[in-house]
């Protein structure tokens, strides 16, 4: 698979492809869940709650905050993870205006 040409998309498109990207794994979907499910910082239950090991939560935290769409915080020796108020803001905005702008021709194909 080669390179994207990313600089010829505008920003919005590339960042909504990393976020998307990230949500692309339904590991990374479950840890988004709990964390809202829980509404309020995670610290180190998810491994409890979702049966994987550490390493692969920790890996998919890794890709999730990198992304954007969480953010971490030290407490101690845990780092403890909540979602990112701005950015879901953009994503729900942005998807909103992604579905929102085909119109069912009724007939196509």
């Amino acid at each position: 698979m080669g390179l994207t040409k990313t600089e010829i998309f505008t920003e919005e498109q590339n960042q909504l492809a990393i976020m998307l990207k990230a949500l692309a794994h339904p590991a990374r979907i479950a840890i988004l869940q709990q964390i809202i499910k829980a509404n309020a910082c995670v610290c180190g239950n998810l491994v409890d709650d979702l049966g994987l090991a550490q390493a692969t939560i920790s890996q998919h935290l890794k890709e999730l905050k990198n992304a954007g769409l969480i953010q971490g915080t030290i407490e101690g020796v845990s780092v403890c993870y909540c979602i990112e108020p701005n950015a879901w803001k953009l994503l729900q905005k942005e998807l909103n205006a992604f579905f929102g702008s085909y119109a069912d021709p009724g007939k196509c194909c």
